[in-house]
């Protein structure tokens, strides 16, 4: 039985190389990581790695929305430079957990079986992230739990590696008892200088230079079922769907930056020279590939800037000044005149008319 999910990107050529339509992952992937690093590096680091990758990432990791793997790869790489901290990723692995992977993580750990866990992230792993797979595969007496990154090849790539399979066997230690350890691991990098690192973090035998990332573990393991007290989550894939509407949809440059730039709204601060950074290129490359899809980044951070207000202005108490602040504007005016242009509306007119109506 297998548990698969393959993406084809329609590929595009940005500087000269394959941009395939910029895969984008859910930043839940990172979830938690921020703090991790403050702890184990300090607030200072962290910082500086925020400016590295020009996001806060801890200011939407529990978000639905989307980042490119760029900025997941440059994120996790600044962290090891600055921290000079060698093995970051094998460090991080054993804290790494899908249960902090959002609405996705809840419904794959909701299957009743382990076997049906795998199931549900390989069939639905488009929910979390493009260009990715999670396989189950039988042979030899193993059974062989693959996943293929759509991160590898960029810099910074070992740790992301080191990372999934972190994901990976914690997904299997949510079915099993806490002393099950897997039999062994593969990593599609190099072999490390140290690895014993490596072997010490995942508690069992590490191979390198292997084709793909994998963890290996007895057939029998897989009937293991979820040890949840209480009642199952219902969670369906129509919820994901809802939750993740915008994942599967990415039609070209323009709807990857418009994720990028969502987040960074989230976030509170919208830049080209963040979306670029993003995408590993330049601003004028940039600036040059959204006017040949007929648009530029100024429309679609105004877009999205707008999409953010609206739900604000109707969901929440926040006063004007407030929002506009959040969403980067220098002033409540200048937010006033962008919202009016985008809907026609001012602030406070499209605030009482999305009022509910007083009962009667």
């Amino acid at each position: 039985m297998t548990a698969t999910t393959h993406f084809a990107p329609t590929p595009q050529k940005l500087s000269g190389r394959s941009l395939v339509s910029t895969p984008v992952i859910s930043v839940t992937a990172l979830a938690g990581v921020p703090a991790f690093v403050r702890h184990a590096f300090g607030e200072k680091v962290l910082n500086q790695v925020n400016q590295a990758v020009m996001l806060d990432i801890e200011a939407i990791e529990d978000q639905d929305c989307f980042i490119p793997h760029v900025t997941m790869t440059v994120f996790v790489n600044a962290v090891s430079r600055l921290s000079r901290e060698e093995h970051f990723g094998v460090m991080l692995a054993p804290y790494l957990s899908l249960s902090n992977y959002g609405c996705w993580g809840e419904y794959v750990l909701a299957a009743p079986t382990l076997l049906a866990a795998i199931n549900r992230a390989g069939a639905t792993i488009g929910f979390h992230s493009k260009g990715e797979s999670l396989t189950l595969f039988f042979g030899d007496g193993h059974a062989r739990l693959r996943y293929a990154s759509a991160a590898k090849g960029q810099d910074g790539y070992p740790h992301v590696a080191c990372g999934a399979a972190g994901v990976m066997v914690s997904l299997c230690r949510s079915f099993l008892p806490a002393t099950w350890r897997p039999r062994r691991i593969e990593l599609d990098i190099a072999r490390p200088d140290r690895p014993s690192v490596f072997e010490d973090a995942f508690d069992c035998p590490v191979r390198f230079n292997a084709e793909h990332i994998e963890v290996w573990l007895d057939p029998s393991c897989l009937g293991a079922k979820s040890p949840r007290h209480g009642p199952t989550a219902l969670i369906t894939v129509d919820d994901l769907a809802r939750a993740r509407v915008e994942c599967p949809k990415l039609n070209g440059l323009k709807d990857v930056i418009a994720q990028q730039v969502w987040a960074q709204v989230l976030a509170g601060q919208a830049s080209i020279e963040s979306a670029a950074r993003s995408l590993d290129t330049s601003v004028r490359t940039l600036q040059r590939e959204l006017n040949r899809e007929g648009t530029d980044f100024r429309s679609i951070a105004n877009a999205m800037r707008s999409r953010r207000a609206v739900e604000l202005l109707r969901n929440s108490g926040a006063t004007v000044t407030t929002i506009a602040a959040a969403l980067g504007y220098s002033a409540p005016a200048h937010f006033a005149r962008a919202f009016r242009k985008a809907t026609g509306l001012s602030p406070a007119e499209f605030r009482q008319r999305s009022a509910p109506a007083s009962a009667t």
